[in-house]
This record gives C-alpha cells, sequence and structure tokens, in this order.
C-alpha cells in the first residue's frame, strides 16, 4: 500500500513505570502489570509530504491495563502550537500510526493496542535532553512536567551507563537507559517515580526506523 512520503528525526526521550530494563524491551511483562508513560520529540530533520515538520514539537501519552500487546489501552497526542495546521495535521497523523506500514513503528503498535484515542492536545512543549548525559527536563503546559538523569548505582559507585540496543527494533536501535520522573495531568495520569528513562535519536519513516 502506498503511503504519503513522510520522515522524521530528532532526539527523543520518553519514560514509562517500568524499571530500568524495561521488560517490553525483552518481550516480558511489565514490571507492574501494567504500562503508563509518555514520550517526546523534537524534529530536527522531517516532512510529510511537502509539508516541512523541521522544528516542530510533540509528545503522546499512553497507558494500558496490562502489557501493550494485550490492547485496550488509551493514548493521546500533545502538539506544540507553534506548529501550522498543516504541521499539526501532519504529526497528529504520524503519531497515531498512519500512512504507516502494518507494525513498523512502535507508533503503529500503539494505535492499534488502544481503543480509546483522546482529543489531541496543542500545549507548549519546553524539552531539552542530552543523549549521552541521559539527562532531559520537559515542560508541556501546566500539566506535565518530567524530568531525567542518570542511574545511580545503589552501592555508591556514581553514574551507570546502560544502553539497550535492539536490531530490527520498530521504536530504535540503540537507545540510552537512566532515572526518569515525571507527573501528568491530562486525559493520563502519571505519577512516575525513578522508573525507566530512555534517550535515543528517533529517525522515522513509512516503513519504520531508518537506517
Amino acid at each position: 500500500m502506498a503511503h504519503i512520503d513522510w520522515y522524521i528525526e530528532g532526539p527523543s526521550y520518553g519514560n514509562c513505570n517500568c524499571g530500568y530494563s524495561c521488560p517490553c524491551q525483552f518481550e516480558e511483562l511489565p514490571t507492574h502489570g501494567d504500562c503508563r508513560g509518555f514520550e517526546v520529540i523534537e524534529i530536527t530533520k522531517g516532512h510529510f509530504g511537502d509539508v516541512d515538520l523541521t522544528g516542530t514539537k510533540a509528545a503522546l501519552l499512553y497507558a494500558w491495563p496490562r502489557a501493550i500487546f494485550e490492547g485496550k489501552g488509551e493514548m493521546q497526542v500533545i502538539i506544540d502550537p507553534d506548529a501550522t495546521e498543516k504541521q499539526r495535521d501532519a504529526l497528529r497523523r504520524v503519531l497515531q500510526g498512519e500512512e504507516t506500514d502494518d507494525e513498523a513503528t512502535h507508533w503503529w503498535v500503539f494505535r492499534a493496542m488502544c481503543d480509546t484515542l483522546h482529543e489531541t492536545l496543542y500545549q507548549p512543549i519546553e524539552y531539552e535532553a542530552d543523549i549521552n548525559g541521559r539527562t532531559a527536563t520537559v515542560k508541556i503546559g501546566d500539566f506535565l512536567s518530567s524530568a531525567g538523569r542518570p542511574i545511580q548505582a545503589p552501592h555508591g559507585g556514581g553514574e551507570h551507563r546502560v544502553r539497550i540496543d535492539i536490531p530490527g527494533g520498530i521504536e530504535f536501535t540503540i537507545a540510552e537507559i537512566g532515572n526518569a520522573s515525571t507527573t501528568a495531568d491530562a486525559a493520563i495520569k502519571l505519577n512516575l517515580k525513578d522508573s525507566f528513562g530512555q534517550w535515543h535519536f528517533l529517525k522515522h519513516g513509512p516503513s519504520g526506523v531508518v537506517y
């Protein structure tokens, strides 16, 4: 099936409620039985057809009562209001898994596994991240705040650096892992503390991760 030609790249950061070794990445069940979290990206280069997406920012809130593959989830797209109407439409469609090969991106999977799609929000997104340093700060409107930092070894050995490497992954090939905390008070509530933080440079197109 032919899709609109699109491409997105940029630094991505996310936080979910699982332990540092997020079981989803290893085909295991969630740490606490359910899955909920968010991700954010600043697009440093991108397009959707002839619509330039460079410089736009977007985020995604999500939650499932059990493992993602068991479905019955909910999700909500958030787009920075600086985006034009055409950019907003493009970002909404991409993050909702449209114009994408079946199962090619995690966004496609998220949408397929969600019964509830909440209304898209347009709120200012303040986002800074250092992928190699495993740090991030995010503020979205007055309803979401997140901070990421390196994992500190429990025996007092200082910062711990670890990566997850997934050849052929649908979200990333290599991601830096750290400690993250997030609160959110939108349609999907979050109260995450010292849980799985993920940093990577995202590169996606209609057929999935772009190498």
